[in-house]
């Protein structure tokens, strides 16, 4: 179901001074390791403080959000850029109370192939697309409703933990950026990130658990965000997910965007599928009917090429282990789709222990919930980040003091293929 457009809701802004902070030293370190890749960013620090205003003003008023409701395209006139350097280190002075968050690497994948080809792409010219995926922990849910039974309220308190969320964000600088549950889109993300040179498009569920909470900043959704030096935007497809027939709360956004550098197209999707165990026929039902619009939608891309296709790049929390029907849908599907995160293991075939790790009143839950999908036959996978280990994550797991969310952050680095390393067409 494709949804129509509306002009974006008012932003209020309060006219405060900005915040200028002194440099403050780097809390990252570099391990030196085979597989390593290092990130290639002049700054590695902390985040934040040009747009100290933005941060810090009140929360919207509750308003009456149409479930069709999308953004109409940002006009970058007239924004100020902001350096994302100086973002950096003015969050890292907010947050020096905090313990760091745990380190991750950018490493090479396991498998051999993909190294070779790795070694490959290090020699061309066009520099890899780098892509992250995040449930971000809708702010709402996670103080009102989700009950992280080790995880102090303090923890979860929206004046700093913004700025772990902004920190993950600026260290890696993705060039496409695919977030589930905001609930703070209109007076932080899209602001901030605008303000960066980010394009972005929010969809709220039609019925978001976040209006149950009385402190809420209105409903959650999806959001995605891609650099304007990078990409140019050609189409956008807001849907609302159908499982036999019927239409459920949960939605999807898919953009086909061309590279400035390269010309080329493709189709770059965020979905966040039903949560909780006895729904898997449901998220079954909900990737089949992603899987048709994605099929229809870069069919349509496609134009006078269909044979070609257009390649996809599809992330989310999908709310569902390996195991699972939807997983095996998109694993098998006809649009040639693999799991990047496989590629950090020994056999390039086993998806890792887990992308979220939290603790219930119901019990500790370690789960693999999250994915980047890519057109295996259209993209290599260069590097990715690699998951933090049981002991970072520390005994009270996730979230905490030290990472914003119950989800744990996924990012890789893709390339185009050449033309004569493409193994068999899209569609």
């Amino acid at each position: 179901m494709v949804m129509t457009s509306y002009p974006p809701l008012p932003l209020p802004f309060l006219s405060l001074p900005s915040l200028v902070l002194p440099s403050v030293s780097h809390r990252l370190t570099v391990s030196k390791q085979s597989r390593l890749c290092l990130m290639g960013s002049s700054s590695s620090s902390r985040l934040f403080g040009t747009l100290a205003q933005t941060l810090n003003s009140a929360p919207l008023a509750q308003q009456d959000y149409d479930p069709e409701h999308q953004d109409s395209d940002q006009d970058p006139e007239g924004l100020e850029q902001a350096d994302p350097d100086q973002l950096l280190r003015e969050c890292e002075e907010i947050l020096q109370n905090r313990p760091a968050r745990p380190h991750r690497d950018l490493v090479y994948p396991v498998d051999p192939k993909h190294q070779h080809q790795y070694r490959n792409n290090e020699q061309q010219q066009t520099p890899s697309i780098r892509v992250m995926t995040w449930n971000i922990l809708a702010q709402a849910l996670g103080e009102g409703k989700d009950g992280f039974v080790q995880c102090p309220l303090d923890a979860l308190n929206w004046a700093e933990r913004k700025y772990l969320i902004l920190e993950e964000i600026l260290t890696y600088r993705p060039d496409i950026l695919c977030l589930q549950e905001v609930d703070h889109y209109y007076d932080t993300f899209q602001p901030i990130l605008a303000s960066l040179g980010y394009h972005s498009t929010f969809l709220p569920k039609p019925w978001s658990p976040c209006l149950e909470v009385a402190s809420n900043n209105g409903p959650d959704g999806c959001a995605l965000f891609y650099r304007r030096a990078r990409f140019s935007l050609l189409h956008t497809s807001h849907l609302r997910l159908s499982a036999m027939m019927l239409p459920t709360n949960q939605v999807a956004i898919v953009q086909t965007l061309r590279c400035r550098e390269t010309g080329q197209r493709l189709c770059v999707a965020v979905t966040h599928l039903k949560a909780r165990s006895g729904w898997e026929r449901l998220r079954g039902a909900q990737g089949a009917d992603l899987l048709q619009s994605l099929k229809a939608i870069t069919s349509r891309a496609a134009g006078s090429d269909p044979v070609k296709g257009v390649p996809l790049i599809v992330c989310g929390d999908f709310n569902a282990e390996p195991s699972e029907d939807v997983y095996r849908r998109f694993i098998s599907s006809p649009l040639g789709l693999d799991s990047a995160y496989k590629l950090l293991s020994a056999d390039g075939q086993t998806e890792p222990a887990y992308t979220t790790w939290k603790i219930r009143p119901s019990g500790e839950s370690c789960s693999t919930l999250d994915y980047i999908w890519y057109s295996h036959g259209a993209f290599t996978v260069d590097t990715l980040l690699d998951i933090p280990t049981e002991e970072q994550i520390g005994p009270d797991r996730l979230p905490s003091y030290h990472y914003p969310s119950d989800h744990l952050s996924l990012l890789c680095d893709v390339s185009f293929r050449e033309p004569r390393d493409q193994p068999h067409r899209l569609m």
